[in-house]
């Protein structure tokens, strides 16, 4: 995949919950559900949602802290970044999520070094925070806190095509902005919605050899002939006897 950068979602979809909504059932003052219901409604845009809920978190860095290292991520996902970077393709979290929680629990599984772009949480007394917005743009059609268009501008400026991995309701709008989305879940209606699964083996193709011929082979089949000592003449198989070469599949599951 030459020329291509990966953009990725974090809130379920890296994570396995909402850290941002954990976050807000566990340490915020009354008032927070109020706000989510206007975003909801389309009153506000999540940029204005999310300052007025952090704003109402009540909790220490310790806490904090101590929280988010309880949090989950998709266990395939290490996996998943080693295969990535094995394979010299570009990728970065882009989130309308909070920056410190991502980075805290990428680093507590080892994940540290992904570039993350999200909304900036910053501490402004012992037990409140404040949210900055170092990504958001005015001109962001869905007023979110981080424009994930821009983000996927940026890789087109480049000359990159982009792959988007998300679902939430900020990959949306850049999602018609990308050239590959892969999603897990999809609302159909309030009531319906649907859960896209796609199992891979070796997603990108990469050869896997056989054993080279060793001399005890040579001699026992080619006597007088040692042409296949050291060589590799195929690849490998499956345990099932399928071919070792990329295989994919595809499932749908509704919901209602």
């Amino acid at each position: 995949m030459p020329n291509w950068t990966i953009l990725c979602d974090f809130d379920g979809t890296v994570s396995v919950e909402d850290i941002t909504d954990s976050l807000l059932e566990r340490f915020a003052r009354p008032g927070w559900q109020a706000v989510e219901q206007a975003w909801r409604r389309g009153e506000i845009g999540s940029h204005d949602c999310m300052a007025e809920q952090v704003a109402l978190l009540d909790a220490s860095r310790e806490e904090i802290d101590a929280h988010l290292d309880n949090m989950m991520i998709d266990r395939a996902f290490p996996a998943f970044v080693d295969a990535v970077e094995s394979a010299g393709i570009p990728l970065a979290i882009v989130s309308d999520g909070l920056d410190y929680a991502i980075r805290r629990i990428l680093g507590s599984h080892g994940l540290g070094r992904l570039p993350v772009i999200a909304n900036r949480l910053e501490v402004v007394g012992p037990r409140d925070w404040r949210l900055d917005f170092p990504f958001g743009s005015p001109s962001c059609r869905i007023a979110s806190g981080n424009c994930k268009c821009a983000c996927a501008g940026r890789a087109r400026d480049e000359q990159r095509r982009v792959l988007l991995i998300g679902d939430g309701a900020s990959d949306f709008c850049v999602a018609a902005e990308a050239d590959l989305v892969f999603a897990k879940h999809m609302k159909i209606t309030e009531r319906f919605g649907a859960e896209l699964r796609v199992e891979s083996y070796n997603i990108f193709n990469h050869p896997h050899f056989t054993n080279p011929g060793d001399f005890g082979n040579s001699l026992g089949n080619q006597i007088g002939n040692l042409g296949a000592f050291g060589l590799i003449t195929s690849t490998a198989s499956r345990p099932d006897a399928t071919t070792s070469a990329r295989q994919m599949q595809v499932a749908i599951k509704l919901s209602f």
